[in-house]
């Protein structure tokens, strides 16, 4: 085989692989809400004091998608905009990252948040 189609066959292959890191098609119910539930809705959810100062409840896709006092916190298609993405992820100021107090969040779980607002923050 010539060394132009080696090195075709190894870039495609790279590509593939790259691709199958990233998860897909991710669900609010199963992928989601187990990821608010352990770092979020401790604080995030009525009564607590993250809802009280926030207004932003963790606790269901529906009250998810409403946002907080603030505005709203999920912009379907967008993760580099919506506010939920930015304050997980840190991109925030630091004084405000989620989880507040706690550990930044695995990088797995971030990747998750992410690709589930990219594919439109489905309620699936």
């Amino acid at each position: 085989m010539p060394r132009s189609q080696v090195v075709g066959c190894a870039i495609i292959a790279g590509v593939a692989l790259l691709a199958g890191c990233s998860p897909r098609n991710v669900g609010f119910s199963a992928d989601v809400q187990p990821i608010l539930s352990r770092n979020c809705s401790e604080c995030h959810a009525p009564g607590k004091p993250g809802f009280e100062a926030s207004g932003f409840d963790t606790t269901s896709h529906q009250t998810v998608m409403k946002g907080g006092k603030f505005g709203l916190l999920v912009k379907p298609g967008d993760a580099f905009t919506s506010a939920l993405n930015m304050l997980v992820e840190g991109r925030a100021n630091p004084s405000i990252r989620m989880p507040h107090g706690r550990e930044k969040l695995p990088d797995k779980d971030l990747e998750i948040l992410k690709v589930w607002v990219n594919e439109g923050a489905k309620n699936n």
